[in-house]
């Protein structure tokens, strides 16, 4: 974070300290889902149509008095503020209370319960699951170069969701977003995950980065492909994207670093989930391809 926005972070004097907290965790909240969609707020700007300078505001934990008072309303109900701001249909009772009983677990316990579900719907199709390969990670892991690698050597399809999904919306990717925006992207890329896996038995597929900011598609991807995080150090993803000549990470950007890196972290917890993970920081393609083999092995 800036010094500018440090010495922003002040305490509005018209709010309490609670409310001044809550405004600030708020503000925190919105620029983390920012980094995990690794947007920056000129593209969240755009996107939204909010105006970068109340993004700005309200990142800072300036944001307007109006969500104070739906909190308020939302606690004299008793419900989460969520509850009211919801716009899919209402969720069923056996739902709501199950959510309600994880809540009073640890965090450790919810990762056991959703493996404890998932092995259940595997259970018939297990076997099936090994077959279908997919890889995440961001720009410059090596997915592509390695995934080419894999379906080569185990005979199969090798496939890239981004153009699955260009296929279905019948527009480039770039077009997508600037014609239909961020819920039509994820819509058109539910849609490709779900033919990938019907029509083919196996394959090796390139799901992207950013699938992961979207938990009903990552969580289709978990139950239908054995799952293969790729990372690396944040200086070898830029490195690596840049020696490929695309100087797009740095044009007009003097914080690409940083902001690669508040990606990273706002994801991390996410890509962790994936069946296997393999750090290739300062392997050859070689070397990582071997990993994966071994992986695959196990």
């Amino acid at each position: 974070m800036s010094n500018d926005e440090n010495s922003s972070r002040l305490k509005r004097p018209d709010l309490s300290l609670e409310e001044n907290n809550y405004l600030l965790m708020l503000g925190d909240r919105i620029r983390d889902l920012r980094a995990q969609r690794g947007m920056t707020r000129k593209m969240l700007a755009q996107q939204s149509g909010v105006s970068e300078r109340y993004l700005a505001q309200l990142e800072t934990g300036h944001g307007n008095i109006s969500i104070i008072l739906l909190r308020q309303i939302a606690q004299g109900l008793g419900f989460p503020i969520v509850d009211l701001v919801r716009e899919e249909a209402e969720q069923s009772p056996e739902l709501t209370l199950l959510i309600q009983y994880l809540t009073r677990f640890p965090p450790k316990t919810h990762e056991w319960a959703r493996r404890l579900l998932q092995n259940e719907l595997e259970s018939s199709g297990r076997s099936a699951r090994r077959q279908r390969i997919a890889f995440i990670g961001l720009r410059g892991a090596g997915k592509t170069t390695l995934g080419t690698m894999l379906a080569e050597h185990l005979g199969v399809p090798f496939l890239e969701l981004a153009k699955v999904i260009e296929q279905e919306a019948g527009a480039d990717l770039s077009e997508i977003f600037s014609l239909y925006g961020q819920t039509a992207y994820r819509r058109y890329e539910r849609r490709g995950l779900e033919s990938v896996v019907a029509n083919n038995e196996a394959f090796v597929l390139i799901a992207g980065g950013s699938i992961v900011s979207e938990p009903a598609n990552f969580d289709l991807l978990l139950s239908s492909c054995f799952t293969i995080w790729l990372c690396a150090s944040p200086e070898e993803h830029m490195s690596r994207v840049m020696a490929q000549g695309d100087y797009r990470p740095m044009h007009g950007n003097q914080e690409a670093m940083e902001d690669l890196k508040r990606i990273l972290a706002g994801r991390t917890a996410m890509y962790s989930k994936a069946d296997a993970i393999i750090d290739t920081s300062g392997r050859t393609v070689e070397q990582s391809f071997l990993d994966i083999l071994e992986v695959l092995a196990r």
